[in-house]
Formats: structure tokens, sequence, C-alpha cells
């Protein structure tokens, strides 16, 4: 959200719980990989003249087989983002244990770094040293540059997964319906997805619903004309 309320009670909440980078990335590229690659067969399929029921039974192969393949991907990939968090995290209560002073210093530098001066950044210095937690926070996030809030592996892979099931589906849909020019129907509702796409993920971007719907669609429909251009070829 991009307002939120300033009473002490929501600042103290919000603060406390900070929500981290969330799953909207995850969304995002599970939604436009499972359209894309899923129009991909369909348009590379159509292309080369091949009948509708190669087209289902491809299309749903990639939706289940590539849709887990990308939920595992991302799954591993933000475990590894875990992992490395936890293992810094290690190295600096090891290095606090052993090297205090040293790791006091740093603290103070980063503090110096943000624009505290004098008696204030002795005392700041002081203060967050005094709290093991908070100490090893600061240097995460100070030091390595990384998020004090946690990736959520199950959540994010959980997240790419649907959102490429659910999008993945779209361009299948008038094929399993059996509908009249069954290709131009797909070709519509996927673009119709390209543009939802990059319009929902306006909501979080200073760029107008419509300038992100647009990208997203000339992006997605790219690749669809390329792969269809492909699939031409084969065409008998």
């Amino acid at each position: 959200m991009t307002d939120h309320g300033h009473s002490q009670q929501e600042i103290v909440a919000r603060i406390n719980e900070p929500p981290g980078r969330g799953v909207l990335r995850d969304i995002v590229y599970g939604g436009i990989d499972g359209s894309v690659t899923t129009f991909a067969i369909v348009a590379g399929v159509a292309g080369a003249g091949l009948s509708p029921f190669i087209i289902v039974a491809l299309g749903l192969a990639n939706v289940l087989a590539d849709g887990f393949s990308m939920a595992a991907g991302n799954y591993s990939g933000t475990k590894a983002e875990l992992d490395n968090i936890r293992r810094i995290r290690a190295i600096e209560e090891r290095h606090i244990h052993q090297f205090p002073d040293g790791e006091r210093s740093e603290v103070r530098e980063i503090l110096a770094q943000k624009g505290l001066s004098g008696r204030v950044l002795e005392e700041a210095t002081d203060a967050i040293t005094a709290n093991h937690d908070n100490w090893i926070n600061l240097m995460i996030e100070g030091e390595y540059g990384l998020g004090s809030v946690d990736p959520h592996p199950i959540k994010a892979a959980t997240a790419t997964f649907l959102a490429f099931l659910i999008a993945g589906m779209v361009p299948l849909l008038p094929f399993l319906l059996s509908l009249d020019q069954a290709f131009a129907v797909s070709a519509w509702m996927t673009m119709g997805v390209f543009f939802a796409i990059g319009a929902f993920k306006s909501r979080w971007s200073l760029a107008p619903w419509w300038r992100s719907g647009g990208e997203t669609l000339v992006i997605g429909g790219a690749a669809a004309l390329i792969a269809y251009l492909v699939g031409s070829l084969f065409h008998p």
C-alpha cells in the first residue's frame, strides 16, 4: 500500500512487523512466464498447422511441468538467499564474540554514514551494541546490504506456481472449449492477460496503469509473435 497511518499505535505495529519484499515479484514473474510460454506453444503449434488436440496436450504439459519447474527453481533460489543470510548472521555472531571492538567500530561507521556524529553517534552506538539482535541486524543491513526480514521460500514457490497455472491456462481455454477461431480468441485473451498483469503491477509503481500494461503487452506479444513465426516455418 502507498498510504499508511501515522498514529503511534500504527507506527509501532508497522515498524515491528515489516512485510519484507512480499510475493509481488513472484506473482508477476510467474504470471508473465505462464502466459508467454503456454501461448508460445499454442502459437508455434498453430503456426505449424497441427491439430487442436496437440495444442491442448502440449499446453497442459507445459502449464504443469514448467510451472512446477519454475516454482521449484524459485524455491531453491529463495532458499539459497535465506541460507546466505543465516550464514552471514553466524559470521557476525562469531565476529562480535571474537572482535567486539572491531564490530563496534563498524557500527559506529554505519551510523556515521547515516548522518550521526559527536555525542549522538556514541550514544547510538552504545544503545545498538547493548542489544545482541539489534547489533546483528544493523550489521546485516549496513555491512552486507541485506534486509533484516528473512525471505519465505515456500510462499515464493507457491505464489509463482499459482500465478503460472492461472495465467498459463488462459491461452488453452478456447481450445478446451472447442470455440470457433480458437487461435484468434486465444491470442486476444492472452494479450488481455499480458495487459492485465502489467496494469496490476502498476499499483506498486509510479508508472500509470495503461503504460505499465502496454509495456507488458509489448514484451509478451513479441515473444508470442516469435513463436508463431518459428512454428509457421514448419507448416506443411
